[in-house]
């Protein structure tokens, strides 16, 4: 059975719009909602992720970036790496703990597996023929299995190097112990 190509193209698309547009507007509440950069560090610190600030500005800046870049299908594997990244990295500081379902106390981890997932997809998928990949040339070298070992290798890798290196959730431990003693001298 042969692949319908406008399928695939039409897959691709509604994938990279999905996933591009949900990752700008995270990064952009990331930058300014709420409790802006100072905020989002605030709760990266709270989570173990150290220093707070470094990780908000890296987290909105690949959020914004990989949102734009999937928006018009440029180096789309890539840009899947970066989400696949930043939910790599909520679902084992944030999510993961909480069980599956998003609905749970604390928020489970349904929501960013599934943006995993799917920006698995669209970088097996690649740009497509509405992307500037296709326009420059480069959508076939980017899509099927290489397109998808980027987005999963780049995005997976990336994350567990991040982990490994800032996340201290024996420091968030400590930090809320050290809150409860103050509070109660």
């Amino acid at each position: 059975m042969a692949v319908d190509a406008a399928g695939a193209d039409i897959a691709s698309l509604i994938l990279r719009v999905s996933v591009g547009g949900t990752l700008v507007a995270h990064g952009w509440n990331h930058a300014f909602g709420g409790g802006k950069i100072e905020g989002t560090a605030g709760w990266f610190e709270s989570m173990g992720l150290r220093p707070g600030r470094l990780h908000a500005l890296m987290a909105t800046g690949t959020e914004l970036g990989a949102g734009v870049l999937l928006l018009l299908g440029l180096l789309t594997p890539l840009a899947a790496a970066g989400a696949v990244g930043t939910m790599a990295v909520a679902f084992v500081t944030a999510h993961l703990r909480n069980g599956f379902f998003i609905f749970r106390p604390g928020q489970g981890y349904e929501y960013v597996v599934m943006i995993i997932m799917v920006a698995c997809a669209a970088g097996a998928l690649g740009g497509g023929a509405v992307s500037l990949d296709r326009a420059l040339g480069v959508s076939d070298d980017l899509s099927g299995w290489t397109g998808f070992a980027i987005s999963a290798l780049a995005g997976g890798i990336g994350a567990a190097l991040l982990l490994a290196v800032f996340w201290r959730p024996a420091a968030k431990a400590a930090k809320a112990q050290e809150a409860r003693d103050e509070s109660a001298a």
